[in-house]
């Protein structure tokens, strides 16, 4: 068996030496009654419980106003850690300025407020800005919506193990079990919601539930303050003093607090930013990363070490630098695996920084000012990811941040002389990096993965092997992180990029100089050739020899048609517009206009035929102002990098689009996706709405057709009459949409983007 890395038993730098008293378990002591635990427990459970069915619930709600964007979430997330960070004061205050009566009756008529706003649910008249940053009018309608209710709730967990620790009981000297079965209760919560709550219940019926499971809370809370009064303490704990049990944690003590519980927060967020915007932006993938985080606060605080720290110290490194490889190289596929990767990493890195939490609690008498601080760390971690990050990084440059800094936090071992060594071998490794970099950039070679992996491998490898010594393992990851940023990919080089609450947008050129690409996460979203003669031409999924070709060159060829285009992009598919023609693009981001209206990237839209008109807000939103019958061409393409924002995608939706289109019109739909199948999702919403529907596939294009700036594609078209669409009946790429009875229609109130993943 391999002997441990020498520092894998080190106490963490952040836990060395604590400097106040640890909580010490009672040892003996007469057991209290078996309903007290049963009843503390049950009701700090159904609170847990409560606080994570409506977090997934209410930004469920609000998505569709917002485009879908994945940002929504962890705005949504920055919110609800600020409302706990307020629940967590409430109860500390109250616990140390108030006694025990007066404490209970208190909360129970804080208890009482949230009826009045009680069901939660969207209220009337709240609509997102059309032009600016939605971050703070998000704010204010959770504030307003549901900000009472959530904080009410959020006081549950601290104040109760407060609570018990003062109640007659053998375990009461050591309450922080109770957080485990708190955070135990928000992960079935958690689960619960993609998977049983979401798809049985609508929306308003799941509003309705909460308040009922909020009544049942109220009352369970009731009771617990009717034990509190009843058994109360009487007797010192044995095992600590109340000397040492009353000296307030120091101030070094209370930041390494923060310390530990901001990192994972901020890993959190990063983690769930990735999954959210490579598949969908739906609760079930915003679930599981926030299930880990949860897990590993059970694992922590549960009364045996479950896991190692020696376990996780020693397969830290072993994850790690693969997830920096995939990071460097710009890596999407296979998206299984990545999805794992990040989530195992994220998990070790959550595990070390909540066990050294754990490990350094107070005793119960500090136990609401414990939680207190956590909260803290989690509100600044949330802060820096959902505000902070979008106004100071062009990149998503927050995460691989933090996983340097989780690297330094969780390691340990800071301190201490530092040699030559601790320098000079990260350097290397850093150095070793940017020169593959720049040497493969300076002779050109084509960015695929096998060279990305040559150019990261070798170095990564270096940084591996540094693995034994914390310092230089965790500069050597910084260093090879930054070597990343220099790297340009199979996008080519970056010549703009913009952040925005809708994501990452990127403006690249390639390496002749000759095309410009827009990019959005890790996907594509137009290219242009700025050759003369050349730059009116649409290319990629948009080329005129593609299937969007063919539709408009079939429907769009009349003047005085209308065009509606969901999702403005370059604005490529503006080469399109005839003369006499109307054309209306929909578009929730402003920035992406900025971008698609700035002749030096590109100039669809200055070219285009006719003046292009551009309706800034959600698509839905927008389209509901427009005429009855307007378009004769409808085409919906939005996506936010790799995944479909689902309202778009929906019963209702459709029935929108439909009502827009003129008699004899089309609706295009742009389905091609790495990780969906959407192709049965438009079949069952055609069957549903008694439309027709034909799936035109492109996906076998040349080498030769790549090298000119086309891309595979796969579109879908709906009608009325299937003499609507006898126009393409010609082209063999057109054929009968394959739709699947056993899936559910899509509806605002469900969908299952589980069902369609490409399991690969």
């Amino acid at each position: 068996m391999a002997e441990p890395a020498p520092w894998a038993n080190r106490p963490n730098i952040l836990s060395e030496e604590p400097t106040g008293p640890r909580v010490t378990l009672a040892a003996g002591g007469k057991a209290g009654p078996a309903a007290v635990l049963v009843l503390f427990a049950a009701t700090i459970f159904t609170g847990a419980g409560l606080l994570f069915v409506v977090q997934p619930m209410f930004a469920r709600m609000v998505l569709p106003l917002l485009g879908g964007a994945p940002a929504t979430w962890n705005t949504a997330m920055v919110f609800y850690q600020a409302a706990l960070l307020a629940g967590y004061g409430y109860a500390h205050l109250t616990a140390t300025r108030l006694g025990p009566r007066q404490q209970a009756v208190l909360h129970l008529l804080v208890l009482l407020l949230p009826w009045a706003i009680l069901p939660i649910a969207v209220p009337a008249g709240w609509l997102p800005p059309t032009g600016g940053n939605p971050v703070p009018w998000l704010l204010g309608l959770m504030l307003a919506a549901v900000g009472l209710p959530f904080f009410a709730v959020s006081t549950t967990s601290p104040l109760l193990q407060r609570w018990f620790s003062g109640a007659a009981h053998e375990r009461a000297a050591d309450p922080y079990f109770l957080y485990a079965a708190s955070n135990a209760g928000s992960m079935i919560a958690l689960l619960s919601y993609p998977l049983w709550i979401e798809p049985h219940f609508s929306l308003g019926q799941q509003g309705r539930i909460w308040s009922y499971g909020y009544g049942l809370l109220a009352v369970l809370t009731a009771g617990c303050a009717v034990v509190r009064w009843r058994f109360a303490a009487t007797a010192e704990r044995a095992a600590t003093p109340v000397s040492a049990a009353t000296v307030l944690p120091g101030w070094r003590r209370q930041l390494r607090w923060v310390l530990l519980a901001f990192v994972p927060s901020s890993l959190l967020l990063g983690v769930t930013t990735y999954v959210s915007s490579e598949v969908a932006a739906v609760p079930l993938f915003w679930v599981i990363p926030l299930a880990v985080y949860l897990l590993t606060f059970i694992l922590a605080f549960a009364r045996r070490q479950l896991v190692p720290r020696r376990v996780l110290v020693r397969l830290w490194p072993m994850l790690l630098v693969p997830l920096v490889m995939a990071l460097d190289m710009q890596a999407s596929q296979p998206l299984g695996w990545l999805l794992l990767l990040h989530l195992m990493v994220f998990f070790i890195a959550a595990m070390l920084c909540h066990g050294a939490l754990a490990a350094d609690r107070p005793a119960p008498e500090h136990l609401t000012a414990f939680y207190f601080w956590i909260s803290v760390g989690g509100v600044l971690g949330g802060v820096l990811n959902a505000l902070v990050a979008p106004l100071v990084f062009n990149s998503v440059a927050e995460y691989p941040l933090m996983l340097v800094l989780a690297c330094a936090v969780g390691l340990g071992g800071w301190a201490g002389r530092w040699r030559l060594g601790d320098w000079l071998a990260p350097l290397l490794v850093g150095l070793a990096a940017l020169g593959l970099v720049w040497g493969v950039q300076a002779t050109r070679f084509k960015a695929d993965a096998q060279v990305a992996g040559l150019v990261f491998g070798v170095p990564a490898l270096g940084a591996y092997f540094l693995s034994r010594e914390p310092r230089r393992f965790t500069l050597a990851v910084a260093g090879l992180l930054l070597a990343g940023t220099c790297y340009q990919g199979e996008k080519g080089r970056v010549i703009r990029a913009e952040r925005t609450f809708f994501g990452v947008h990127r403006v690249t050129t390639d390496a002749t100089g000759e095309f410009r690409l827009l990019v959005h996460g890790t996907t594509l979203h137009g290219i242009q050739n700025r050759t003369p003669g050349h730059d009116r031409e649409p290319l990629a999924y948009y080329h005129r020899t593609g299937p969007i070709g063919a539709v408009l060159a079939a429907y769009g060829r009349e003047s005085r048609e209308q065009i509606g285009v969901v999702g403005l992009g370059a604005g490529s598919l503006a080469a399109y517009a005839l003369p006499g023609q109307a054309w209306t693009y929909f578009e929730i981001d402003p920035v992406v206009l900025q971008l698609a209206r700035d002749d030096r990237y590109f100039t669809y839209l200055r070219d285009a035929a006719v003046p292009v008109r551009v309706a800034l807000g959600d698509a839905r939103l927008s389209l509901a102002r427009e005429p009855a019958g307007r378009f004769s061409v409808l085409v919906v393409d939005a996506y936010s990098s790799d995944a479909i924002p689902v309202h778009l995608l929906t019963r209702e939706a459709l029935a929108l689009y439909v009502a827009k289109l003129a008699p004899g019109g089309v609706l295009a739909f742009h389905i091609s996706n790495q990780h969906l199948d959407l192709e049965p999702v438009f079949a069952n919403l055609a069957r549903d709405a008694g439309l027709v529907a034909l799936t035109g596939t492109d996906t076998a294009v040349s080498t030769a057709e790549l090298a000119t700036g086309k891309s595979p594609s796969v579109w879908l078209v709906m009608a009325r009459r299937p003499a609507d669409l006898a126009k393409l009946a010609p082209d063999a790429r057109w054929q009968p949409s394959r739709d699947d009875p056993a899936q559910a229609v899509w509806t605002d109130g469900y969908s299952s983007v589980l069902s369609v993943f490409r399991w690969r």
